[in-house]
């Protein structure tokens, strides 16, 4: 990524991955991503906002130079994960007269994911409202612990009125222009992707920030991936759509079957939800990634679980599909679960105890011996009417 301007004296100078398919080695971010880093120019003083991933080194320097930046004052770590401090270590050498700017938490990760016990004397703790001053510039410091890291804080440039804030409004997605349109459908979609995959499970804190957001009330929002917000009233309205409590009328059936009892029983359900109007859509666990699963269930009000059973429990593919539930703890009000059995006969218990402690109702699951029969329409039709029952009032 060429380093470029964002406004008067502040620059883009991270870099992009165009290649990048799994964030995290968990997360697929099929429009890979950017590691961003914010260069701050006062006319006293110049500050580094986070650095990158450590395999980047060449770029991110390369960089500096071409901005003719042969000092730095401040490197500033909003957040101590490895994507946004990998090169802190190096950059102390490079620029030995640099202290860090973070808050007592992110110093502690610091340290100890970077070896830098020996560099005490290079850190500048700050707190809540704390600024510095740059010369015409002041960094505004704002702490926002758990909006994804205990450590996360963001900072503003005041007098230009662009808020940096880590991972919080970001997305994966690698673009060629530094400013993104926010009505693009691809941008859009890896949006909730990544709120999905990073924000979901601490969305009570989500709803907390973007009322502070909103009280700094910035002309651009830079974040730490993906582009640069130049009108991010778009992108802070669906966050409070997406981290409120409220889900849609939506059902998501997500399945895997072996030898097609258990797809035989979703297209059932399907097909009933559809005949009672109840919007639904349904995923086969063998052909959708986590980042589409994890997409579908921002918002729906029910999510159903279908498997088979191998040996004595669900299938390892279902498995994955309700720990990836469990952990992003969507706002579902309703789970349910399905599944067939030839012999063994607990997947679905399995299932519905590692569905438990999203706090959502769990729905009479339906499990049947071989192929559906007759009784088992009945069933899935009054599995049905209990989904269509309960989305009335959504």
């Amino acid at each position: 990524m060429a380093a470029r301007e964002i406004v008067e004296n502040i620059y883009a100078v991270g870099t992009i991955n165009w290649d990048l398919r799994y964030f995290d080695a968990i997360m697929p971010t099929p429009r890979g991503s950017s590691y961003n880093a914010y260069l701050v120019r006062g006319t006293e003083k110049v500050a580094l906002v986070d650095t990158g991933e450590p395999n980047d080194e060449a770029e991110f320097i390369t960089n500096l130079m071409r901005l003719d930046q042969n000092s730095l004052d401040y490197i500033v770590c909003l957040h101590g994960e490895q994507d946004h401090s990998g090169m802190l270590p190096l950059l102390l050498d490079v620029f030995p007269m640099a202290k860090v700017v973070t808050n007592e938490v992110c110093k502690g990760l610091l340290v100890e994911m970077h070896n830098l016990y020996e560099m005490d004397d290079r850190f500048i703790i700050v707190g809540q409202d704390d600024t510095i001053d740059l010369g015409g510039k002041t960094l505004k410091f704002y702490l926002a612990p758990w909006v994804h890291w205990p450590d996360t804080m963001f900072a503003e440039v005041v007098e230009d009125k662009v808020l940096f804030t880590s991972d919080f409004l970001g997305t994966h997605y690698a673009s060629e222009t530094l400013f993104q349109n926010d009505d693009l459908p691809d941008y859009l979609e890896a949006a909730k992707r990544y709120y999905a995959a990073i924000m979901m499970p601490f969305r009570a804190s989500v709803r907390e920030y973007l009322e502070l957001v909103k009280t700094i009330d910035p002309k651009i929002i830079a974040p730490s991936h993906g582009p640069v917000l130049k009108m991010p009233a778009k992108i802070v309205d669906l966050y409070a759509d997406w981290a409120s409590e409220t889900p849609k009328n939506k059902v998501v059936v997500a399945y895997v079957s072996m030898h097609g009892s258990t797809k035989q029983m979703t297209n059932f359900l399907v097909d009933a939800l559809i005949q009672r109007g109840v919007p639904v859509n349904q995923y086969n666990l063998l052909d959708t990634d986590s980042g589409v699963l994890g997409s579908a269930i921002v918002d729906a009000a029910t999510i159903i679980l279908a498997t088979p059973t191998v040996l004595f429990g669900p299938h390892p593919v279902a498995v994955n599909a309700a720990y990836l539930v469990r952990a992003l703890r969507p706002k579902t009000k309703y789970l349910g679960v399905m599944g067939s059995y030839g012999w063994g006969t607990n997947a679905v218990n399995y299932l519905a105890e590692m569905l438990e402690p999203v706090g959502a109702e769990i729905l009479e699951p339906v499990y049947i011996k071989g192929l559906p029969d007759e009784t088992t329409i009945v069933d899935i039709n009054k599995l049905a009417d209990v989904i269509a029952e309960k989305h009335k009032d959504l």
